[in-house]
């Protein structure tokens, strides 16, 4: 016999899978017999009304074998001998492309500018307490990409379902928890993502393909309007049925070699700001009306307000929450400052961060037009830089005529009402930026653009969220890399019309993705198309 069933229940019996069991088979099932399965097919949680519930759906089992769980199943056939397709960028976007190229009988050879994952890692300690920036292998280049290291967060407002489950299902089957199946909000954790990338390299290994990393790739093929493949850095030519570039929002040095190719890349709107960090517990009081949270997860929050600049409006809003999570150095050049945001599987930091950043438009980039398509690219990269000069500069007048070198990842930070009221604080909080942080005005750090439409939303989002706004919080700036500020034209579900004959731009960084699984399922598409056409 099988049953669906749609409930409604407290945390205490639905997260607790020995409980939520016992609940069933007395309420539920005319029997006391142990013999029956459970399996959930959806579960969210619900805060609205001040009491928290958790809505399920389980597909109950008795008398009967469940069917598998997902169709999917590792199996790829060998591609060794195969025709084969270059894809530029080890992300998600990237990672996905090749799997798929495989399943469709063709090699994918991968190139990654950054290391493997493992080897990824001393870079990452190195610019979290040496202040070394690798420019080739940090928090947004190597295997896996940016999503690796940075939270692991599943969200996409994808309405092809099918298309997310079978990436949620190729996740699973590559070591990934298969709780991410039927959460509503699925997460992996930075600290689980590397077995499960290195576990996706294995397969397109296995199956034959190729994967070079420490290979950056500094010039096109082009011949009679086709991409007939790339030029690395070490002088390398590697030809193909196409490439799809998969490099990622950071990649600037493949958007100026675009651009210098006479490729058509656009300017495209984005956003910019910074990190706010509160303690964990205040947001899960506030989200789930109880002083503990017991069994449910860390809370989150997505806050949006609508404000006015010069007569202009701006939105301004949550992005990347990281419950229980950490803030990161993210930097991909010596001589900027990026932060970002990550979670272990756990959630289990004090700390609560999130991206509140302000949208950024055709109207900011106006001092560059003369840069055309890279405009935005670089008011991106001038806030950062300033950031940074501020910061460094601030570190030396402290140390004055005692001369001590700079931490070169020093973050500028101010308490929140602080920043509201225009004060410099005099002691910030502890925080969970491991390069650590230096007090300054953030109203001077950032752009009026941005510094003035943020005081008005964090004011706007203080009156949605009772204790946000508060001086037991502080910003920690800059949140520069939310999305590419360029994006390589194409249609978009398509791929019919593609300006250069077997050139697919592909993923975040061609402006067409915005997180791991619409990245993915771009990178199969663009997979897909490259077959169908040339394959």
């Amino acid at each position: 016999m099988q049953q669906t069933l749609s409930l409604t229940l407290e945390p205490e019996i639905a997260l607790d899978d020995a409980v939520l069991r016992q609940h069933i088979q007395k309420k539920y099932l005319n029997t006391n017999s142990d013999e029956f399965s459970l399996r959930k097919v959806r579960q969210s949680i619900d805060a609205r009304k001040g009491q928290v519930k958790i809505n399920l759906d389980i597909e109950i089992y008795s008398g009967k074998v469940p069917p598998p769980e997902m169709e999917f199943r590792k199996e790829y056939q060998e591609v060794a001998h195969q025709p084969q397709a270059i894809i530029v960028g080890a992300g998600p976007a990237g990672m996905f492309a090749a799997l798929r190229l495989i399943e469709l009988g063709i090699k994918p050879i991968l190139l990654e500018r950054g290391k493997d994952v493992r080897a990824r890692r001393r870079d990452l300690a190195a610019i979290n307490k040496e202040h070394v920036v690798n420019p080739e292998s940090n928090y947004c280049f190597g295997e896996g990409g940016a999503g690796t290291y940075s939270d692991g967060k599943l969200y996409t407002r994808s309405k092809k379902r099918g298309d997310v489950r079978r990436i949620l299902e190729i996740l699973v089957a590559h070591g990934s928890t298969s709780e991410i199946l039927f959460d509503a909000h699925p997460h992996i954790g930075t600290n689980k993502l590397p077995s499960v990338v290195a576990d996706l390299r294995e397969s397109i290994l296995k199956a034959g393909g190729e994967v070079h990393f420490d290979t950056k790739v500094v010039d096109f093929v082009l011949a009679n309007g086709e991409m007939k493949g790339v030029i690395t850095a070490d002088g390398k030519e590697i030809i193909g049925l196409g490439v799809i570039l998969a490099t990622g929002h950071s990649a600037r040095d493949i958007f100026e070699l675009l651009h210098q190719k006479d490729i058509l890349i656009e300017a495209k709107p984005f956003a910019m700001g910074v990190r706010i960090e509160h303690q964990q517990s205040l947001i899960d009081t506030h989200q789930y009306h109880r002083p503990e949270r017991g069994l449910l997860p860390a809370a989150s929050y997505s806050l949006v307000a609508q404000t006015y600049y010069k007569n202009i409006q701006r939105g301004v809003f949550s992005f990347c929450m990281c419950p229980g999570g950490f803030i990161v150095p993210a930097a991909t050049a010596e001589g900027e400052l990026v932060v970002n945001g990550m979670s272990p599987s756990r959630r289990d930091s004090k700390y609560a961060n999130s991206g509140v950043v302000v949208a950024i438009n055709e109207i900011d980039w106006q001092k560059y037009k003369h840069l055309g398509p890279l405009a935005g690219l670089q008011l991106q990269k001038d806030v950062e830089q300033k950031a940074w000069k501020l910061a460094v500069g601030s570190q030396q007048s402290v140390v004055g005529d005692n001369f001590q070198k700079p931490k070169l990842q020093v973050c500028p930070a101010q308490r929140l009402n602080d920043f509201l009221s225009g004060r410099i604080s005099h002691e910030l909080l502890p925080t969970s930026y491991q390069p650590g942080l230096v007090s300054m005005d953030m109203a001077e750090v950032l752009p009026d653009i941005i510094a003035r439409p943020l005081q008005d939303g964090v004011r706007e989002f203080g009156k949605k969220m009772k204790g946000y706004v508060t001086n037991e919080a502080q910003l920690i700036g800059i949140e520069s890399r939310t999305s590419s500020p360029v994006r390589i034209p194409r249609d978009k579900e398509s791929l019919e019309h593609l300006q250069i004959k077997r050139l697919f731009p592909c993923g975040e960084g061609a402006g067409f993705a915005g997180g791991i699984v619409s990245a993915a399922m771009d990178g199969e598409r663009c997979a897909e198309q490259l077959v169908r056409i040339y394959g």
